[in-house]
């Protein structure tokens, strides 16, 4: 996957140049796979060893979004470096709202991922929720968290509902509006949105046909969860999808 790295490679840490290249594929790669909303949607990195995190530009598709062009933020919202783009610095405020919040609350997340992909915004509106269907759907059983539609992230009160909504998991459905994922690498945060999405996908294609359906019981759902712990999310899938 061909990313335009500019000539800013040099003004950055080591550190921060490797976490921005990461996430400005995972903006790529979210456009490849179908989780992109034009300018809508937003995925951050924490900048290591700092409070800051880095987000995509307002305005910019996600298959525009590069390694220099990424914008940095503080824990305030102001703009810490605009990134090497020329003209508008503005950031989506409901995407600074959203994010800014997790990365406070949970120093063990370094990825915060949100999209209003088709899958997830249709199972949002489920009242039962993301169904244990498919084994893909194991590594997040018990482990997704749903958050209430409360309108626009604009405020610092959303902060707080979605912080104690997210609690100790890496996925939630924000109801009636999409999902999120979180990781402590931007792989993870990735791959759970992938696996979660397809899930989402799967469970409306089988509601689709009216059929009855089982459902794998709650302990077996359990230890299949507890046996995927061996295989993070990223691990395996990141290096191979970097080849793309």
């Amino acid at each position: 996957m061909a990313l335009s790295t500019g000539s800013r490679q040099t003004r950055y840490p080591e550190a921060e140049w490797g976490t921005r290249i990461d996430l400005a594929a995972c903006y790529r790669l979210a456009d490849l796979f179908g989780f992109s909303d034009i300018v809508w949607g937003h995925i951050t990195a924490r900048v290591p060893g700092t409070d800051c995190f880095l987000i995509n530009r307002f305005g910019l598709r996600f298959d525009e979004v590069t390694a220099s062009n990424l914008v940095t933020l503080d824990p305030d919202g102001r703009i810490v470096d605009p990134g090497s783009e020329p003209g508008d610095e503005d950031v989506n405020h409901t995407g600074f709202i959203i994010h800014s919040a997790i990365h406070a609350a949970r120093p063990d997340i370094n990825c915060v991922m949100h999209s209003h992909s088709e899958g997830g915004l249709a199972v949002s509106v489920l009242s039962d929720g993301l169904l244990p269907m498919i084994q893909d759907a194991m590594p997040l059983y018990g482990r997704v968290s749903r958050h209430d539609y409360s309108g626009l992230a604009m405020d610092d009160a959303e902060r707080e509902r979605l912080v104690a909504s997210l609690g100790g998991n890496k996925a939630m459905i924000l109801r009636h509006h999409g999902l999120l994922t979180c990781g402590e690498t931007v792989a993870e945060a990735f791959m759970a949105m992938y696996y979660l999405e397809r899930t989402c996908r799967i469970q409306l294609q089988v509601l689709s046909t009216g059929a009855e359906f089982e459902l794998p019981d709650a302990e077996l759902c359990e230890r299949a969860a507890q046996q995927y712990e061996q295989f993070p999310y990223g691990r395996y899938e990141w290096p191979a999808l970097g080849r793309l």
